[in-house]
């Protein structure tokens, strides 16, 4: 099973190790960082399960990463904010800019926990019905859309198909016939180039957001994902 992987945005320090120590006893994957820009940097290189926020930020407020998270980045990673701020209103409008929960400061690390579990099972719930990753790719079944890094790529329909039929397949080897009966829904007559000319164009759109291989040519086989 895949550990869940947490971003911790806390600059206070003590607070921020406590947390990671916390988490890394019950086997997730933590990554830590200490302003609002740090956050949103590794936000922009890597996928998420849940971010847990603080709002008292150097350089990027919590309250302008959670508008950017949502807006800018179009990311939906679930956030937890971690703040003294006890008003309702101040709750309100980080619901309003997209936060998903609160936990008031000073905290109980059973409470977050807790917390936390709800919003990992929701989001499983989801994923298990629209979206399929590898790596940092992901497919969205509901709406048709293809984003990796949270930037949505520009493919058109063939090539949305190709990327569906190797990433609901992670481990089989798709010859060019495979793929164009499957996304063309037509007989494969012989030598034809579409199939190389198809993917080539995913993995230029691909290598705009990253270095990383995504599709592997299996020589005098096909093609499948990179692992």
């Amino acid at each position: 099973m895949n550990r869940q992987s947490i971003l911790i945005i806390e600059d206070d320090e003590h607070i921020n190790k406590i947390i990671y120590d916390v988490l890394r006893r019950e086997n997730f994957l933590c990554t830590q960082a200490y302003s609002g820009s740090e956050g949103k940097m590794n936000v922009i290189g890597h996928v998420y399960d849940l971010i847990l926020l603080d709002l008292m930020l150097p350089g990027l407020s919590g309250e302008t990463f959670i508008r950017e998270l949502r807006t800018e980045l179009n990311c939906d990673t679930p956030v937890i904010v971690l703040s003294a701020k006890e008003k309702l209103d101040n709750k309100l409008t980080l619901f309003r800019l997209g936060a998903d929960d609160y936990v008031t400061k000073p905290f109980e690390v059973e409470e977050l926990l807790a917390r936390m579990n709800v919003q990992l099972k929701r989001k499983a719930k989801v994923e298990s019905i629209s979206l399929y990753r590898h790596k940092q790719l992901t497919l969205n079944s509901d709406t048709l859309s293809v984003t990796i890094n949270h930037a949505q790529l520009k493919v058109t329909r063939k090539e949305y198909k190709i990327i569906e039929l190797l990433i609901k397949n992670p481990t089989r080897v798709f010859t060019k016939q495979d793929l164009y009966h499957l996304a063309w829904d037509e007989l494969f007559l012989g030598e034809d180039k579409t199939i190389t000319v198809h993917i080539s164009n995913i993995r230029h759109k691909i290598r705009a957001h990253t270095e990383e291989a995504y599709i592997e040519t299996v020589w005098g086989i096909g093609f499948r994902l990179s692992p």
